[in-house]
């Protein structure tokens, strides 16, 4: 008797396309505009996602080199919601 063929069953959905969750942004077309032209200045000429990332990053960056806040001072500082 021959032995049968094993099937693999296919996954149900669209298989994962990252890692990292997903954060989505509405801005104004002129802000879009002024991010396409920073990215097509760099060299690697990045994605909207990454231009985006990278100009997150690096305004952190310089954020928390220019002002290291201490933590007593930020439990003094009043939240203003």
């Amino acid at each position: 008797m021959r032995q049968s063929i094993p099937v693999k069953r296919k996954k149900r959905g669209r298989p994962p396309t990252g890692v990292d969750p997903l954060v989505g942004v509405r801005m104004p077309p002129e802000l879009r505009a002024q991010i396409d032209a920073w990215a097509a200045c760099q060299d690697d000429t990045p994605s909207l996602s990454g231009a985006i990332r990278r100009l997150v990053e690096r305004q952190l960056a310089t954020e928390s080199a220019a002002r290291p806040r201490s933590a007593a001072k930020r439990a003094k500082k009043p939240n203003v919601d």
